[in-house]
């Protein structure tokens, strides 16, 4: 059986024996790949687009794996020149193997760059403390008591005078004398897991269940604050309520801790009133990002209008598109099929989701949530052959 004429189901043996006999390196005509690409990319429910596009651009946690070397994390995120030679060494392997650099080398002039501002966990006084080679956020209330003062703080502070920095009306007057707005408010861990990440998981599940009114006012108070931090921002960068940009993402991994009512009571209205008032139009981003397993909230999802999403690997894109018919779907390979290098499950994965996106399209194929290192730029390539020879819409 000639490799490329073999069917979908022999597929994933077939291309990895391939991928094999040709040295690890997987068959794929490269500029042919990013020429389908660009087309695909720009709208992937286009009628006439060629291929599956893909929205695997690989990520800086891959270093350590795809050179050999053991990444000093913190350094790698406060050191530029560390930074930047690392991603132009792993740049110039993704050059070889997949025809693209795909990590950034492009320094950051720091004197075009805004005072931090403080955001949503820091008016909520939570803090972060550098942990396993990444940041968590603490919890700030620990008891019902607690969470009532908080909350009472929160409810009386002077958001805009929080959260910009005492040297802010001087620098914004520098930058924007250079053309540089001032950064805006648009993505937010979501509500879930904010409020677990606040009040504690545990604490948080007996809230909603045995003191409703203070998780409503919890919520309340979380709304109030965000719509406001937008607000300042908004106009601070010099655009009125008309003229905002349009578009809101959250990332909310823990909403598949709550059940359907307890959802639609908490997180449902934060969503609701932030996407109308950032997205008003059908067309305007309303993202959510949530790799976990929370299908079921997918029916009440469906009533939020989102149009581009990426859930976990327990969730099908058929299950998907049943409830968001019109939302692109970034997904659904397993991450750790991909961080694993496991290659004819990677295929197989592709080729699963490719069948049920076929007849309506709007797939982006990427992992079901993170891309962990152990994700190599040969399995990247892998899957551009797959895309290339047996995900074809044309």
């Amino acid at each position: 059986m000639s490799w490329f004429n073999c069917s979908l189901d022999d597929a994933p043996a077939v291309l990895v024996r391939e991928t094999k006999l040709r040295g690890g390196l997987a068959p794929l005509d490269v500029e042919r790949f990013w020429e389908d690409q660009a087309i695909a990319y720009a709208d992937p429910f286009g009628k006439n687009i060629p291929q599956v596009p893909l929205d695997i651009f690989m990520s800086w946690e891959c270093i350590p794996t795809e050179l050999g070397i053991d990444l000093d994390r913190w350094r790698y995120l406060h050191d530029p020149d560390y930074a930047l030679a690392l991603n132009k060494a792993y740049n110039d392997v993704a050059e070889k193997i997949v025809g693209r650099r795909l990590l950034r080398e492009k320094r950051v002039d720091p004197s075009r760059r805004y005072p931090p501002v403080k955001g949503l966990a820091d008016v909520f006084e939570a803090k972060s403390i550098w942990e396993s080679g990444t940041f968590w956020l603490q919890p700030s209330a620990n008891n019902v008591d607690e969470l009532k003062a908080l909350l009472d703080r929160v409810e009386e502070r002077d958001v805009r005078k929080f959260i910009l920095p005492e040297n802010w009306d001087e620098e914004k007057e520098r930058l924007m004398a250079l053309g540089v707005k001032p950064p805006l408010y648009r993505s937010q861990r979501g509500p879930v897991t904010f409020a677990t990440s606040i009040y504690g998981t545990e604490n948080f599940i007996y809230l909603l269940i045995d003191e409703p009114d203070l998780a409503a006012r919890f919520r309340d108070t979380i709304l109030r604050t965000m719509l406001e931090i937008a607000r300042v921002l908004d106009e601070e960068a010099g655009y009125t309520p008309d003229t905002s940009p349009r578009g809101f993402s959250f990332y909310d991994d823990n909403c598949a801790l709550l059940n359907p009512e307890m959802y639609e009571f908490f997180a449902y209205p934060i969503l609701d009133a932030i996407f109308k008032q950032y997205s008003p139009e059908p067309h305007h981003l309303r993202y959510q990002h949530s790799d976990s397993a929370m299908g079921h909230l997918l029916p009440i999802l469906s009533n939020l209008g989102l149009n581009r999403v990426n859930f976990g690997p327990t969730l099908t894109v058929s299950e998907i598109r049943e409830h968001l018919p019109n939302a692109i779907i970034r997904g659904q390979l397993a991450p750790f099929t991909f961080s694993r290098n496991e290659e004819e499950k990677i295929v197989a994965e592709f080729i699963r989701d490719y069948r049920m996106a076929r007849s309506s399209r709007g797939l982006l194929f990427m992992t079901a949530g993170s891309i962990n290192d152990g994700s190599r730029l040969t399995g990247l390539r892998l899957i551009m052959s797959a895309i290339q020879h047996f995900g074809r819409y044309d």
